[in-house]
C-alpha cells in the first residue's frame, strides 16, 4: 500500500471517528437537555413529530437525498445513512478517461444547515506507465458540489411543504 493511499485511508477513517464522536455528544447532551421527556419525539424539542421522523435515518433527510441525487452518476462505495457518510468509488469521465474523481461527503446534522455538509473531493491523473498518480482538486469544485448539495436539499424541502 503506497504512503498516498494510507494517507488517504487514514484520513477518511480519523473523519469518520470524528463523525461519530461529535453525534453521539450532540445526542448525549440533547437527551440530557431534555430529560426522559424529552426522548418522546415532539414533547419539548421543539420539533413536530413529523420532523423528527424525516431525521430518522440519523441525518438530516433532506441532505442524505440531495447528495445522493448530486452525486448519482458516480459509482457508490461505501453508504451509511446513520452516520451521515457518502463515499463514491473512482468515476472516470468517460470525455476524459486520464483522470478520475472520488467524492466523500459527510452530513454533520439533522439540521438543513451549510455548516451541516462537508465534501471531500480527490483526483487521480494517469500517469505515462499507466499508474494512477494523486493530483490537487480545485478548491471551487467542492464547493460547487457543496452548493449544488445544498440547492437540491431546498429544492426538497420547498417541495414537502408546497404538498
Amino acid at each position: 500500500m503506497n504512503s498516498a493511499r494510507l494517507l488517504r485511508l487514514t484520513t477518511a477513517l480519523v473523519g469518520t471517528a470524528l463523525v461519530v464522536s461529535a453525534c453521539q455528544s450532540r445526542d448525549r447532551a440533547q437527551s440530557e437537555d431534555r430529560g426522559f421527556l424529552g426522548l418522546i419525539p415532539g414533547f419539548g424539542s421543539g420539533e413536530t413529530v413529523s420532523e423528527q421522523s424525516e431525521a430518522g435515518i440519523g441525518v438530516n433527510s433532506y441532505l442524505w437525498r440531495s447528495s445522493l441525487d448530486v452525486l448519482s452518476f458516480m459509482p457508490l462505495s461505501e453508504v451509511d445513512p446513520f452516520g451521515g457518510v457518502i463515499i463514491t468509488d473512482w468515476y472516470a469521465n468517460p470525455e476524459l478517461p486520464t483522470e478520475r474523481f472520488r467524492a466523500t461527503v459527510y452530513i454533520l446534522d439533522t439540521r438543513l444547515r451549510a455548516d451541516a455538509l462537508s465534501v471531500q473531493i480527490f483526483k487521480q491523473v494517469a500517469a505515462e506507465d499507466g499508474r494512477w498518480v494523486d493530483a490537487a482538486v480545485d478548491s471551487a469544485t467542492r464547493i460547487q458540489i457543496e452548493n449544488a448539495i445544498l440547492t437540491r436539499a431546498r429544492q426538497l424541502r420547498i417541495s414537502q411543504i408546497q404538498d
